[in-house]
C-alpha cells in the first residue's frame, strides 16, 4: 500500500525533509500497522534532523503519534484491529500517514482523548512522567519544595507546571518572554522568570530565601547549565535532559564539589525499555489527565505539506505549549 511520509537523505535545515511516497507493508512477529491520525512536534525531531543527534540516512522523522490499529503481527495479544493507539517511541518515523512499528512500547488511547491530544502528549507527558516521578533529588520531593524548570511555556514545561501543582511542589519557571512567563503562570507555575530580563539564578536565590532549589530540570542545555547549577541547594539534583540553545560543554567533576551536587542526562526512551514499563508511565500520565489536574492543549496543528515551517517555527521559538501534524 502507498502512503506519504516525511524523508531526509542528508542533515541540515528545514529544507532537508521532502515528503514522499513510500510503501507500508504488512506486520511482522510483534508488530502492529497504524493508520495515523496526528504525529507530535518535538526539539528531538530538530536534533535528529539537523545533525546534533546521528541518525542513519535516508531515514524518516518522528518519535510520537495517534491513530487506529489496522493489522495485527503474530504474538500482539495487547492490541487489536480498530483500536485507538498512541505512542512515543523508536524506530523514527511517525511523519507518516501510516507505518509498521513494534508493539511494545504502544498503548491504547483512552477515548475522552482526540487523537491530536494523543500526537501531542505522549512524548512530552512521559518526559514530565518520568522527571517529575522519577529522577528525583536526594531525599525526593514533598509538597512544598521549590524546583526549577526552564523552558516552561513549551509543550514539555505546560503539562510540567499543571502536574508540579497536583502534586503540591513551587515551580519555578523560566521562559524567554512576558507572555510566555504569564503562560506559565496560568498553567500553575508559582513564579516565573524571563531570563531575557533577568538573572534567573539571583532571582532563584531571592525567591528561595538564598537557599536554592532541591532540582532544576533543563532542557535549555548550554547557555542556562552553569545558572542552574548555581540555582541548586546542597546536595541538589542538576536534570539536563536537551539541548535547545546546544550541548553542554564538558563538565569537570570539580564543578559539582562545592555544594555536593549530583548531575544526570536522562533519556525518554531508557524509561520506555518494556511494555511494562511504558504501559506503566501511560497508565499515570493518563489518570492525571483524567483527573483535570493536567489538560493536553493543541496549541497549532500543521498540515503533513507543511512540516518545514513547522520546524521553523520550532526554531524560531514562536510556538508555545504542543503543536501536531495532522496526517488524516
Amino acid at each position: 500500500m502507498s502512503e506519504r511520509a516525511v524523508r531526509l537523505s542528508q542533515a541540515g535545515g528545514p529544507e532537508v525533509m521532502q515528503l514522499q511516497t513510500v510503501e507500508v507493508g504488512d506486520p511482522g512477529p510483534g508488530e502492529i500497522r497504524i493508520r495515523q491520525k496526528a504525529a507530535g512536534l518535538n526539539y528531538i525531531d530538530i536534533y535528529q534532523r539537523s545533525g546534533v543527534y546521528n541518525i542513519p540516512m535516508p531515514s524518516g522523522l518522528g518519535l510520537e503519534g495517534a491513530g487506529v490499529v489496522e493489522a495485527v503481527g503474530e504474538g500482539v495479544t495487547h492490541l487489536q484491529v480498530g483500536d485507538r493507539v498512541a505512542y512515543a517511541s523508536q524506530p523514527i518515523g511517525a511523519y507518516a500517514t501510516a507505518r509498521v512499528m513494534p508493539a511494545r512500547c504502544v498503548v491504547r488511547l483512552p477515548d475522552s482523548l482526540s487523537f491530536e491530544q494523543g500526537a501531542a502528549m505522549m512524548l512530552k507527558g512521559l518526559t514530565v512522567q518520568y522527571l517529575l516521578r522519577k529522577t528525583l533529588p536526594q531525599g525526593g520531593l514533598q509538597a512544598g519544595d521549590h524546583v526549577l524548570f526552564h523552558a516552561a511555556a513549551g509543550g514539555v514545561g505546560l503539562i510540567a507546571c499543571q502536574w508540579a501543582k497536583a502534586l503540591g511542589l513551587r515551580l519555578i519557571a523560566t521562559a524567554g518572554s512576558d507572555a510566555k512567563c504569564q503562560l506559565a503562570l496560568q498553567h500553575g507555575a508559582e513564579v516565573a522568570i524571563n531570563y531575557q530580563r533577568e538573572n534567573f539564578a539571583d532571582r532563584v536565590k531571592e525567591i528561595t530565601g538564598g537557599e536554592g532549589v532541591k532540582v532544576v530540570y533543563d532542557s535549555v542545555g548550554a547557555s542556562t547549565f552553569e545558572g542552574s547549577l548555581a540555582c541548586l541547594r546542597n546536595f541538589g539534583l542538576m536534570v539536563s535532559f536537551g539541548n535547545a540553545s546546544g550541548i553542554v560543554p564538558p563538565v569537570p567533576t570539580s564543578a559539582l564539589a562545592g555544594k555536593g551536587l549530583y548531575l544526570t542526562r536522562p533519556s525518554l526512551f531508557t524509561h520506555l525499555s518494556s511494555r511494562e514499563a511504558t504501559q506503566a508511565m501511560a497508565d499515570d500520565l493518563f489518570g492525571v489527565v483524567a483527573s483535570g489536574h493536567v489538560k493536553i492543549e493543541v496549541e497549532k496543528q500543521y498540515p503533513l505539506e507543511a512540516v518545514q515551517q513547522a520546524h521553523r517555527d520550532m526554531e524560531s521559538r514562536s510556538t508555545t505549549g504542543a503543536s501536531v501534524l495532522r496526517l488524516d
